[in-house]
Protein backbone atom coordinates (compact mmCIF):
# COMPACT_ATOMS: atom_id res chain seq x y z
CA UNK A 1 0.00 0.00 0.00
CA UNK A 2 1.31 3.69 -0.72
CA UNK A 3 1.58 5.90 1.89
CA UNK A 4 1.55 9.79 1.55
CA UNK A 5 2.92 12.10 4.01
CA UNK A 6 1.41 15.36 3.57
CA UNK A 7 -1.76 17.35 4.72
CA UNK A 8 -4.63 16.80 1.91
CA UNK A 9 -5.25 20.17 1.88
CA UNK A 10 -2.71 20.73 -0.28
CA UNK A 11 -0.76 19.47 -3.22
CA UNK A 12 -1.22 16.01 -1.73
CA UNK A 13 -4.33 16.51 -2.84
CA UNK A 14 -3.18 15.85 -6.50
CA UNK A 15 -1.46 12.38 -5.97
CA UNK A 16 -4.45 11.30 -3.44
CA UNK A 17 -6.85 11.97 -6.92
CA UNK A 18 -4.39 9.74 -9.23
CA UNK A 19 -4.31 7.17 -6.70
CA UNK A 20 -8.12 7.13 -6.82
CA UNK A 21 -8.46 7.00 -10.50
CA UNK A 22 -5.86 4.02 -10.64
CA UNK A 23 -7.78 2.05 -8.11
CA UNK A 24 -4.76 1.75 -5.91
CA UNK A 25 -5.12 2.02 -1.50
CA UNK A 26 -3.40 4.46 -0.19
CA UNK A 27 -2.81 5.56 3.92
CA UNK A 28 -2.40 9.40 4.75
CA UNK A 29 0.27 10.97 6.94
CA UNK A 30 -1.59 14.11 7.63
CA UNK A 31 2.06 16.24 8.19
CA UNK A 32 2.19 19.92 8.03
CA UNK A 33 4.29 21.46 5.63
CA UNK A 34 7.46 22.59 7.49
CA UNK A 35 6.87 19.83 10.48
CA UNK A 36 8.86 17.72 12.11
CA UNK A 37 6.90 14.64 10.32
CA UNK A 38 7.47 16.07 6.80
CA UNK A 39 11.17 17.20 7.44
CA UNK A 40 11.79 13.31 8.59
CA UNK A 41 10.79 12.12 5.21
CA UNK A 42 12.07 15.64 3.15
CA UNK A 43 14.61 17.96 4.08
CA UNK A 44 12.76 20.93 2.14
CA UNK A 45 9.78 20.49 4.66
CA UNK A 46 7.45 20.58 1.42
CA UNK A 47 4.37 18.22 1.06
CA UNK A 48 3.62 15.77 -0.21
CA UNK A 49 6.05 12.95 0.27
CA UNK A 50 5.24 9.08 -1.38
CA UNK A 51 6.13 6.17 0.70
CA UNK A 52 6.45 3.74 -1.82
CA UNK A 53 8.49 0.66 -0.09
CA UNK A 54 11.90 1.80 0.08
CA UNK A 55 11.10 4.31 -2.35
CA UNK A 56 10.94 7.78 -0.62
CA UNK A 57 9.91 10.25 -3.48
CA UNK A 58 9.01 14.09 -2.80
CA UNK A 59 7.76 16.62 -5.52
CA UNK A 60 4.05 16.04 -6.83
CA UNK A 61 4.91 16.57 -10.24
CA UNK A 62 7.61 13.49 -10.26
CA UNK A 63 5.02 11.27 -7.56
CA UNK A 64 2.36 11.38 -10.24
CA UNK A 65 4.18 11.15 -13.46
CA UNK A 66 5.90 7.78 -11.68
CA UNK A 67 2.73 6.03 -10.35
CA UNK A 68 1.15 6.20 -14.03
CA UNK A 69 4.60 5.10 -15.48
CA UNK A 70 4.26 2.17 -12.22
CA UNK A 71 0.78 1.14 -13.58
CA UNK A 72 0.65 2.09 -17.14
CA UNK A 73 -2.20 4.40 -16.97
CA UNK A 74 -2.88 7.81 -17.97
CA UNK A 75 0.16 8.56 -19.48
CA UNK A 76 1.47 8.19 -22.36
CA UNK A 77 4.81 5.85 -23.04
CA UNK A 78 8.52 8.07 -22.47
CA UNK A 79 10.22 8.69 -25.98
CA UNK A 80 6.46 9.02 -27.94
CA UNK A 81 5.68 12.13 -29.58
CA UNK A 82 2.77 12.11 -27.55
CA UNK A 83 4.63 11.60 -24.07
CA UNK A 84 6.69 14.80 -25.65
CA UNK A 85 3.08 17.15 -26.01
CA UNK A 86 1.87 15.48 -22.59
CA UNK A 87 4.87 16.88 -20.81
CA UNK A 88 4.96 20.06 -22.23
CA UNK A 89 0.92 20.69 -20.99
CA UNK A 90 2.18 19.46 -17.79
CA UNK A 91 4.90 22.01 -17.78
CA UNK A 92 2.55 24.46 -18.56
CA UNK A 93 0.35 24.13 -15.16
CA UNK A 94 3.29 24.12 -13.59
CA UNK A 95 5.50 26.85 -14.55
CA UNK A 96 2.26 29.24 -15.42
CA UNK A 97 -1.15 28.41 -13.65
CA UNK A 98 0.56 26.75 -10.38
CA UNK A 99 3.26 29.30 -10.63
CA UNK A 100 1.30 32.29 -10.63
CA UNK A 101 -1.02 30.71 -7.62
CA UNK A 102 2.01 30.14 -5.19
CA UNK A 103 4.00 33.35 -5.98
CA UNK A 104 0.72 35.65 -4.89
CA UNK A 105 0.47 32.39 -1.89
CA UNK A 106 3.26 32.64 -0.92
CA UNK A 107 3.09 36.85 -0.65
CA UNK A 108 -0.22 36.76 1.37
CA UNK A 109 0.61 34.24 4.32
CA UNK A 110 3.25 31.82 3.58
CA UNK A 111 6.36 34.20 3.55
CA UNK A 112 6.70 35.85 6.81
CA UNK A 113 5.28 39.11 6.48
CA UNK A 114 8.23 41.76 6.18
CA UNK A 115 9.33 39.18 2.95
CA UNK A 116 5.90 39.81 1.46
CA UNK A 117 5.12 41.94 -1.79
CA UNK A 118 1.05 41.96 -1.73
CA UNK A 119 1.65 44.23 -5.13
CA UNK A 120 2.66 41.34 -7.12
CA UNK A 121 -0.63 39.78 -6.72
CA UNK A 122 -2.34 41.85 -9.42
CA UNK A 123 0.67 40.42 -12.04
CA UNK A 124 0.03 36.93 -10.67
CA UNK A 125 -3.41 37.05 -11.40
CA UNK A 126 -2.69 38.35 -15.14
CA UNK A 127 -0.70 35.86 -15.20
CA UNK A 128 -3.13 33.06 -14.63
CA UNK A 129 -5.23 34.45 -16.84
CA UNK A 130 -2.54 34.22 -19.74
CA UNK A 131 -2.35 30.51 -18.82
CA UNK A 132 -5.80 30.00 -19.69
CA UNK A 133 -5.54 31.74 -22.60
CA UNK A 134 -2.53 29.93 -23.59
CA UNK A 135 -3.68 26.53 -22.65
CA UNK A 136 -7.34 27.48 -24.47
CA UNK A 137 -5.17 27.84 -27.99
CA UNK A 138 -3.35 24.40 -27.22
CA UNK A 139 -6.36 22.49 -26.57
CA UNK A 140 -7.84 20.06 -29.16
CA UNK A 141 -11.59 18.89 -29.11
CA UNK A 142 -10.92 17.78 -25.49
CA UNK A 143 -12.64 17.06 -23.54
CA UNK A 144 -8.83 16.54 -22.21
CA UNK A 145 -5.40 18.28 -23.02
CA UNK A 146 -4.35 14.92 -24.63
CA UNK A 147 -8.00 14.83 -26.67
CA UNK A 148 -10.07 11.40 -25.24
CA UNK A 149 -7.25 10.31 -22.60
CA UNK A 150 -7.29 11.39 -19.31
CA UNK A 151 -3.24 12.23 -18.51
CA UNK A 152 -1.02 13.51 -15.43
CA UNK A 153 -1.42 17.25 -16.92
CA UNK A 154 -4.88 17.07 -16.16
CA UNK A 155 -4.71 16.43 -12.27
CA UNK A 156 -1.75 19.20 -12.47
CA UNK A 157 -4.33 21.39 -14.11
CA UNK A 158 -7.42 20.42 -12.44
CA UNK A 159 -5.83 20.98 -9.21
CA UNK A 160 -4.64 24.39 -10.10
CA UNK A 161 -8.33 24.85 -10.70
CA UNK A 162 -9.22 24.06 -7.62
CA UNK A 163 -6.86 26.07 -6.54
CA UNK A 164 -7.35 28.82 -8.23
CA UNK A 165 -11.10 29.22 -6.55
CA UNK A 166 -9.67 29.42 -3.23
CA UNK A 167 -6.81 32.40 -3.97
CA UNK A 168 -10.18 33.71 -5.61
CA UNK A 169 -8.39 33.80 -9.10
CA UNK A 170 -11.03 34.78 -12.15
CA UNK A 171 -11.83 31.19 -14.16
CA UNK A 172 -14.33 31.38 -17.36
CA UNK A 173 -17.80 30.78 -16.73
CA UNK A 174 -18.47 29.50 -19.98
CA UNK A 175 -16.34 28.01 -23.27
CA UNK A 176 -14.59 25.38 -23.93
CA UNK A 177 -12.02 25.80 -20.77
CA UNK A 178 -15.36 26.33 -18.08
CA UNK A 179 -16.29 22.81 -19.85
CA UNK A 180 -12.89 21.50 -19.06
CA UNK A 181 -13.02 22.35 -15.75
CA UNK A 182 -16.35 20.85 -15.24
CA UNK A 183 -15.79 17.59 -16.22
CA UNK A 184 -12.87 17.30 -14.81
CA UNK A 185 -14.37 17.78 -11.47
CA UNK A 186 -17.36 15.61 -12.30
CA UNK A 187 -14.63 12.67 -12.78
CA UNK A 188 -15.44 9.93 -9.57
CA UNK A 189 -11.92 9.82 -9.01
CA UNK A 190 -11.91 13.73 -8.42
CA UNK A 191 -14.93 13.37 -6.24
CA UNK A 192 -13.86 10.49 -3.88
CA UNK A 193 -10.47 12.66 -3.37
CA UNK A 194 -12.39 15.32 -2.41
CA UNK A 195 -14.33 13.80 0.01
CA UNK A 196 -11.17 12.30 1.96
CA UNK A 197 -10.24 16.08 1.49
CA UNK A 198 -13.33 17.50 3.21
CA UNK A 199 -13.16 15.13 5.73
CA UNK A 200 -9.48 15.32 6.70
CA UNK A 201 -10.49 19.31 7.11
CA UNK A 202 -13.23 18.59 9.36
CA UNK A 203 -11.76 16.02 11.72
Amino acid sequence: MYKIVGYPQTRAMRVMWLLEELGEPYDIDPAMPQSEGIREVNPAGKVPVLIDGDLILPESIAICQYLADKHGKFTFPAGTKERAIQDSFTQLAVDVLEGALWTAAKNSFIHPKELRVPEIKPVCKAEFAEGLRILDARMGEGPYVMGETFTVPDVILGHCGAWAVTAKFDLPKEGRIYDYFKALRNRPGYKAMMAKVVAAAAA
